[in-house]
């Protein structure tokens, strides 16, 4: 597969890059985790959900004896802002090979009152000890190559609906699922990318919980605009990513009574889905 067209010249490290900086949390008590959201993974004014599942994740990954996220259910209750932030986790079960556990992320309010923003239901596993047998119908998705793509920074002015967080990525959107951008959106409901971090970090588990969310929204393909909050995201992650960029297909099949579904999929550089996501969001219409 194609390096990323814009990669840079010196790559950041899993463990040494902004992505790892940006997620970090700092133990508190046990089970109890501070952190502060940092502005440059906003869309508009509202933090990514991708990158907050990230964040819970890696809380996660520090509480439960397993090191990956196997499967992760988030419900988003309500917006998160740039700034301090509380992750509790607890867990629930614990077994040789998974171990099961929850986890919530608080903030204050401008009284000073603690509010629930996201929370999460997760398995973890360990993805080194899986066994190579695949037996799959899936095919990687149909992408041009990356320098035949595009992103924010190739058009006249950014793209509508990106922000800060445009700026970490490196987001190269497939021309056939662009026609929004020029006021011609196709009607289907789908959206390809390929997908990595600006800085050149390989993906890895917890950049997967990034990747699913981290698209334009299939709606702008529908013919709507603006925000498109997720209500509901499930990820399954099915096996350690290869060094290189991702390609990500996202569709939706039904829109009804102001929601839709997107389903995702992520394939690294050997050709593996390595992970897979359903979510529900809200969509304005009218």
């Amino acid at each position: 597969m194609p390096e990323a067209a814009s990669a840079p010249a010196v790559r950041a490290t899993i463990g040494a890059s902004e992505f790892d900086r940006d997620t970090a949390v700092t133990p508190r008590a046990p089970g109890v985790y501070d952190i502060d959201l940092s502005a440059g993974w906003t869309i508009i004014n509202a933090v990514n959900g991708g990158y907050l599942l990230a964040v819970l994740g890696r809380a996660l990954a520090d509480a439960l004896p397993h090191p990956d996220p196997f499967t992760i259910s988030a419900h988003y209750l309500t917006a998160s802002q740039p700034g301090p932030a509380v992750v509790r986790t607890e867990t629930v079960r614990t077994g040789r090979t998974l171990s099961t556990g929850q986890a919530s992320l608080f903030q204050q309010d401008e009284h000073g009152r603690e509010v629930e923003r996201i929370r999460v239901l997760a398995s973890y596993g360990d993805l080194d000890s899986l066994p190579d047998d695949v037996r799959t119908a899936a095919e990687p998705p149909a992408i041009p190559p990356v320098e035949q793509c595009f992103g924010p920074e190739d058009g006249p002015a950014p793209v509508e609906g990106s922000s800060a967080i445009a700026d970490r990525l490196m987001l190269k959107l497939d021309p056939s699922t662009l026609g929004w951008a020029l006021g011609q959106p196709s009607g289907k409901g789908e959206m390809r990318a390929w997908f990595g971090l600006a800085d050149g970090r390989d993906p890895d588990p917890l950049s997967l919980l990034l990747a699913v969310d981290a698209l334009p929204p299939t709606a702008f393909e529908l013919g709507l605009s603006g925000w498109v909050p997720t209500v509901e995201l499930t990820v399954h992650v099915r096996c350690r990513p290869a060094p290189g960029p991702l390609r990500v297909s996202i569709t939706t099949r039904n829109l009804a009574g102001g929601f839709l579904e997107e389903d995702a999929e992520v394939w690294d550089s050997a050709d593996r889905l390595v992970a897979q996501s359903r979510q529900l969001a809200r969509v304005r219409l009218g």
